[in-house]
């Protein structure tokens, strides 16, 4: 075949190559259809984003190249136009070349790699630190300056919809399974570092929007920081598989101005003073069993089941249960500081006297239970002060 031929059947078949990859990599973004990263909104989530597209390009080039080269090769010096397969077996050059230039490759992309991991590793001066402790199947968030403490779980409409014979249609819950109770308030603008642990087993706490992912160990805290630049919401879930409830334990991060997160901080401190107020009254035992049935609902559903019958032999029914029927001082124990050994949390430090108050008054009477037993806020507070 002449030279000309040749070129022009190269050129041929790089066009279509280039055209394969134009076709599946850029083409799906102008229809809405991109399949990418998460462009995020800090700066290192825009930087991952940045040095993922030129790896990304990178690679195209590679491909285009090496399968052009490949058919061009398979259609011109087929068998049957008598070519014959040339035989060697060292080629000081070829070696040579073929090790050169991927190592030059390797090291323009580790350039911009390392840069990225340094400024999401090393942190700046940060302006609030919020605590993350992860627990099957919720998280636990500090805002270690401003006081505030607070459980975020799955959102009820989700949590019901997730259930086998709920009658509820997944399809008909906004944001289904990734969706929370409370949500994470942070201001703008602002370093915050994130302090991340586990209270049982390992999780991850993940939002792609902030560019990071980062494992909650037992024992161990680990350290990120981010510093969002637009107000919204952000949703991620735990990356780990942490048991059976993995699936249900989404994380929403919701950043607005400064203004308005110091309004929501004044908010919580006001609702943490009205639960000191509502622990020292006297609660009617429908008062509390209302509200025990929300607090189990959201807080105990998730491992006991919605009807109290448990999934044996990690969560024991409530229904008829020695622990629920039996002396109410140790139940108050097993509530308040949980069960080593098992997945039975210390509620303690993590829920009011009177969610407590009211999650024991209603488990003690509801599932057929009927003990009419009551216990008020006032109980959980004297017994938690010693």
């Amino acid at each position: 075949m002449k030279k000309s031929n040749i070129v022009i059947v190269t050129l041929a078949v790089t066009a279509a190559v280039a055209a394969a990859f134009w076709l599946l990599l850029v083409a799906p973004a102008f229809t809405g259809n991109e399949i990418n990263l998460t462009r995020g909104v800090t700066d290192f989530a825009q930087k991952n984003y940045e040095l993922h597209m030129v790896v990304l390009w990178i690679c195209v080039v590679i491909g285009i190249l090496v399968f052009s080269a490949m058919f061009v090769s398979i259609f011109l010096h087929r068998k049957s136009r008598g070519y014959e397969a040339a035989q060697f077996t060292h080629s000081t050059k070829a070696e040579i070349v073929w090790t050169i230039i991927p190592v030059l490759i390797l090291v323009i992309m580790a350039v911009p790699a390392t840069r990225a991991l340094i400024h999401m590793e090393v942190a700046p001066e940060t302006e609030m630190t919020i605590k993350i402790t992860g627990f099957q199947w919720r998280w636990r968030y500090e805002y270690l300056e401003d006081g505030v403490d607070f459980i975020s779980s799955l959102q009820a409409d989700s949590n019901a919809a997730r259930r086998l014979a709920s009658g509820v249609d997944p399809e008909t819950v906004d944001n289904y399974l990734l969706d929370v109770d409370k949500r994470v308030v942070i201001p703008v603008d602002t370093k915050i570092k994130f302090l991340i642990t586990a209270d049982d087993v390992i999780h991850a706490w993940w939002v792609p929007a902030l560019g990071w992912k980062r494992d909650a160990v037992p024992g161990f805290i680990n350290e990120a920081w981010t510093e969002v630049k637009e107000p919204g919401v952000y949703r991620g879930q735990c990356a780990e598989l942490c048991g059976k409830d993995h699936g249900f334990m989404p994380i929403v991060v919701e950043a607005v101005s400064k203004e308005d997160y110091a309004a929501w901080v004044q908010s919580q401190q006001d609702q943490l003073a009205v639960e000191k107020r509502e622990a020292e009254r006297l609660w009617s035992l429908q008062e509390l069993m209302d509200h025990g049935q929300e607090v189990y609902a959201t807080q105990c559903a998730t491992c006991h089941q919605a009807d109290g019958e448990g999934l044996a032999p990690a969560f024991p029914a409530l229904a008829g249960s020695t622990v629920t029927t039996g002396p109410i001082e140790a139940h108050i124990k097993v509530v308040l500081d949980g069960v080593n050994g098992t997945a039975m949390p210390a509620w303690g430090g993590m829920l009011s006297e009177t969610d407590i108050a009211a999650a024991l008054t209603y488990t003690r009477n509801a599932f057929g239970n009927e003990t009419g037993d009551l216990v008020q806020p006032r109980t959980i507070v004297r017994i938690k002060n010693g």
